[in-house]
């Protein structure tokens, strides 16, 4: 293969992808069976399962058992907001995850204590195996899943509080910043950091997806004075949601 010259399977892929693009394969239609695309390409049976695993993974077909492989309709992605601005007094855990005034959603939620793991531990300031209560959250707009949360709180700060369950008791459902407030501690800073990845079996599972597909995930850590009281690993479908931030001018 000479120097800058694609594989077969991307060349494959590429050629597909610009039939699904222009709309030649719209959405729904069957994907060109293996032994068609190597008849059509005149490539083997390996270059061809390439190109289509490369399909997959962009997003752009999806699997059906039994039935084949089709084009997936693409989807308008929409809008998660995001700012520095601390959310309203008894804001509902939706509207703390958007910020967007307006937004309506429903979400579930489920508590347990936890033994951290040593990267969350590095998140926190505390020892891997230190207790902290950990809330496993999944968010839905109009009934579709849309993001999923998890987050950690050290029992060392809000052990034996009122405030120790998120979702339980007088202060259950609001804000970390309020809860904290309830208890002496001044949160004064929070951080947000952007990635994105494969999308775990269990997330794509909860969140709708298919394997291969991609989420950004935002690790969020709420400060007071610089100590770290609660991290957060939020999880968004990338293919379907964009996350914007409305960050104030000082």
């Amino acid at each position: 293969m000479a120097f800058g010259e694609q594989p077969a399977y991307l060349r494959v892929a590429s050629d597909l992808r610009r039939k699904i693009v222009d709309g030649a394969l719209p959405p729904h239609t069957r994907l060109p069976s293996q032994a068609r695309i190597r008849e059509e390409y005149g490539v083997s049976d390996t270059v061809a399962l390439e190109a289509r695993k490369v399909l997959m993974a962009e997003g752009l077909v999806e699997g059906r058992s039994g039935s084949g492989t089709y084009v997936r309709e693409k989807p308008v992605p929409r809008r998660i907001a995001r700012s520095g601005y601390r959310p309203p007094s008894g804001a509902n855990p939706f509207r703390q995850e958007q910020s967007e005034d307006g937004v309506r959603g429903t979400w579930e939620s489920s508590t347990e204590r936890d033994e951290v793991a040593p990267e969350i531990a590095t998140r926190l300031g505390i020892q891997p195996g230190d207790p902290a209560m950990r809330t496993r959250y999944i968010f839905r707009d109009a009934g579709e899943p849309m993001m999923l949360s998890t987050s950690w709180e050290p029992l060392e700060v809000t052990g034996r509080t009122p405030v120790m369950l998120p979702e339980e008791g007088p202060l259950g459902g609001c804000g970390v910043v309020e809860r904290m407030a309830a208890i002496g501690v001044v949160v004064d800073n929070v951080v947000e950091q952007v990635g994105a990845r494969p999308g775990l079996a269990e997330e794509l599972l909860s969140l709708g997806g298919v394997p291969g597909h991609v989420v950004m995930v935002l690790e969020r850590t709420y400060y007071a004075s610089g100590r770290a009281v609660e991290t957060a690993d939020v999880v968004v479908p990338a293919d379907r949601y964009r996350i914007a931030y409305h960050l104030p001018v000082r």
